[in-house]
């Protein structure tokens, strides 16, 4: 009899527990949705692999089901997933008053509390100022040399092989030309292989916080650990963290970018005819062919640009933006509690029909007349509001230049 009350008393308390996680409290109307189950949530399906350019399964399915917002519980959490472009929008343009940055539990872990993501009002006003010193238009201007050096560096040895693997490739361009600005690191005169610690980080950052051995999460946190007992001073300094941040942000989604508009040159011969011809009149308006890019030239490049912002558009290089509420938030009748995440889904504004016609298709002459200057409410690549990408100016610079070398000496 005792065991029948055990049992009795576990099976209430489990079937209460389940009854307010899949019911959470709230002073209004929540978006509708379902939790799953409690902790586990809807990580898995969340998680299940995406080999198109096409929105995930999970985020279509719910899309239809539930509307463009609509709640869920990943990795612990209890989420708001918003597709709707104006409170994405919103979200960002309120950034500080209504809402602030957040990650979950295993980006902290591995970078710290005090990483520049999860800093807010003076400290990460400063560190911003600092990013934007590195990678401000003088910066940048003075940067195009080594940028187009490395790039002619790297194209000639992939030459010489016999295959390429490009994501790979790129990655390691790109984290090699960040880590000698930021922290003159020198991958041929260094011992350690920096580059590829940093892609188990990448691996780690939003997994499911299970810390055993063989999980993502358990690899990404001892990579992390050994690291900082090797350079304790360094981690535990602002600057070094936010450093940190930033080439994390910058070589994996950029050469991601790289890697599509190598693809997409290849499938789309027109495009590849007209990006052809853009760069080999920059070089026939030379005084001497062999002189090297100037920051002229660079913003000259009228149909780079096209093409640059619709590989990103289709690259969802940020595929997952998170905030969180301060306090409750009302938006087309649905209150979103305090407290409580939102992931801005960007990848569902970028591939609305609505707005861009055949929006699975290639098409770079779809932003001909159309200046970008930061988010809108259709293109946020790279981010929004206050914490709008300072390296994405960077990023346009490495894909332009390696457009540039790609087209005019290879076939």
């Amino acid at each position: 009899m005792l065991s029948l009350g055990i049992y009795i008393i576990g099976s209430l308390v489990v079937i209460v527990i389940i009854h307010y996680w899949r019911n959470p409290k709230s002073n209004g109307k929540l978006p509708p949705g379902s939790m799953g189950w409690p902790l586990l949530g809807k990580t898995i399906q969340f998680f299940a692999p995406n080999t198109s350019f096409d929105i995930s399964p999970f985020v279509k399915e719910r899309m239809q089901r539930y509307g463009p917002i609509f709640r869920t519980s990943l990795v612990g959490y209890p989420i708001i997933v918003s597709t709707d472009p104006y409170f994405n929008y919103f979200i960002f343009q309120q950034e500080g008053q209504l809402f602030q940055s957040w990650y979950p539990h295993t980006f902290e872990e591995i970078f710290g509390r005090q990483n520049v993501g999860s800093l807010h009002g003076f400290i990460y006003k400063y560190l911003k100022n600092m990013g934007l010193n590195l990678f401000g238009p003088e910066s940048l201007k003075n940067m195009l040399p080594e940028v187009e050096k490395t790039t002619n560096n790297n194209l000639n040895r992939w030459s010489r092989q016999k295959s390429v693997e490009m994501k790979e490739a790129t990655t390691k361009m790109i984290f090699d030309l960040t880590g000698k600005k930021l922290i003159s690191y020198d991958s041929e005169n260094s011992t350690e292989n920096v580059c590829e610690n940093f892609t188990a980080f990448i691996k780690g950052l939003i997994s499911f916080p299970l810390c055993f051995p063989g999980t993502a999460y358990h690899k990404c946190l001892q990579e992390f650990l050994r690291k900082k007992e090797d350079n304790e001073d360094a981690q535990e300094n602002a600057r070094g963290k936010e450093i940190t941040t930033k080439k994390r942000t910058n070589f994996e989604t950029t050469s991601l970018a790289i890697t599509l508009a190598i693809k997409f040159l290849h499938e789309h011969p027109k495009a590849l005819k007209k990006l052809t011809e853009e760069h080999e009149a920059i070089i026939r308006r030379r005084e001497n062919a062999s002189y090297g890019l100037t920051w002229k030239e660079y913003k000259s490049m009228k149909f780079t640009f096209q093409f640059i912002n619709e590989t990103v558009r289709l690259a969802n290089i940020a595929p997952l933006i998170f905030r969180k509420a301060l306090k409750d938030i009302n938006f087309k009748g649905y209150t979103i509690p305090a407290g409580w995440a939102i992931m801005v889904y960007s990848q569902a504004v970028h591939l609305n029909p609505a707005k861009y016609e055949d929006s699975l298709q290639f098409n770079p002459w779809r932003w001909e007349g159309i200046k970008l200057n930061g988010a809108t409410r259709n293109f946020m690549a790279f981010g929004g509001g206050i914490r709008y990408c300072i390296g994405a100016d960077f990023a346009k610079v490495q894909m332009a230049v390696f457009l540039h070398c790609f087209v005019t000496k290879y076939k």
